[in-house]
């Protein structure tokens, strides 16, 4: 039966589905970076309103944001930074600001493969430590064999018994700077290059290297969450003031959202 017969089993011609503006039912709130980073204030995330028995902060806890080191830092073309990831996680929401911990870190893809190049040997090795503050960590880390000053042959490829030497200091340096320090202090130390340099006079008795480099570390198992050790992440700084383009923006997203849901 063609369509013009039965009207029943068709909609009406000229129905049309009513479009509303998905970020009209969004609230927007802003990231705040822990005490280890310079910069306290990352930007901005939406979230849903409080709709029945969910509330928005249902929607925010928990929530991963991935940002470069060079936004978290006052040093804005740093070439030492501009490589690495930060993951921080949300763990508290104050009025209109959400609190974030730590959670993880990396390198851009394009960084680590600068590394590799022939006639040398590539050393990986990763350790799962606690800190001094309870939080189970795994730590990657990566170096390179270098070329001895003056060398004839053109490659520097490390034996198996070296390669095993440098990767058991590699190990042993890394737990003990994790182990020595909390999440506080070791943040810090992770995203600069006192490791490397530490790894690289270590075990440079064995063999010369290069392209020392944290690689990864990640958050495996942390504490139960207290308000109390949350504050110490912030300390006087906790109510710093927003970044006014950060204001700006927000303002006028609302009131774009505000015009077309009117």
């Amino acid at each position: 039966m063609t369509q013009g017969k039965n009207p029943k089993n068709f909609k009406k011609k000229g129905a049309k589905k009513k479009i509303s503006n998905p970020f009209a039912r969004k609230e927007w709130f802003e990231i705040k970076t822990p005490v280890m980073f310079k910069r306290r204030s990352c930007g901005l995330t939406p979230a849903t309103k409080t709709t029945g028995t969910r509330t928005v902060t249902d929607n925010l806890k928990g929530r991963v944001v991935e940002t470069s080191l060079t936004d978290l830092s006052e040093e804005s073309r740093n070439p030492d930074q501009t490589f690495r990831k930060i993951k921080l996680v949300v763990e508290e929401i104050k009025g209109s600001s959400c609190y974030t911990n730590f959670h993880s870190m990396d390198v851009t893809r394009d960084k680590l493969c600068s590394l590799f190049s022939k006639r040398q040997t590539t050393i990986e090795t990763f350790v799962d430590v606690k800190t001094k503050d309870d939080y189970f960590l795994r730590v990657f880390a990566i170096c390179m064999t270098d070329a001895v000053g003056g060398q004839r042959c053109a490659t520097s490829y490390a034996t198996t018994s070296k390669i095993k030497l440098i990767r058991k200091k590699m190990s042993e340096v890394l737990m003990k700077l994790v182990q020595q320090n909390t999440l506080k202090t070791l943040v810090p130390l992770l995203t600069e290059k006192k490791i490397e340099d530490d790894i690289k006079a270590s075990c440079g008795k064995y063999y010369p290297l290069k392209h020392v480099l944290i690689r990864k570390v990640k958050m495996l198992k942390k504490p139960k969450f207290d308000a109390t050790k949350m504050n110490e992440f912030y300390g006087e700084k906790a109510g710093a003031t927003t970044d006014i383009l950060d204001v700006v923006a927000a303002d006028e997203v609302k009131n774009l959202i505000s015009e077309e849901a009117s």
